[in-house]
């Protein structure tokens, strides 16, 4: 079996963009996926039977809309 270095597998799949958390896009994708197990119609195109896959790219491709509740939180906190 080839051996498969995971490092290189996740840094082409998760965006390299500052502004991106990998921990976010783990998040999204993973609820992504669980949409998709329950039924939900995929944005593209695949051949993947994999939820987790076809997920991933859909939020990597930046297809799934999400609300970074964070940020407004920090946003509204008003200054004294």
């Amino acid at each position: 079996m080839p051996e498969t270095n995971f490092k290189n597998t996740a840094s082409s799949i998760i965006p390299d963009d500052p502004e991106q958390s990998a921990y976010r896009f783990i998040i999204v994708a993973a609820k992504r996926a669980r949409q998709l197990q329950n039924g939900a119609r995929s944005f593209l195109p695949t051949t993947s039977k994999k939820p987790t896959v076809c997920a991933m790219e859909e939020v990597r491709r930046g297809l799934v809309q999400y609300e970074d509740i964070a940020i407004q939180r920090i946003v509204a906190v008003p200054e004294e």
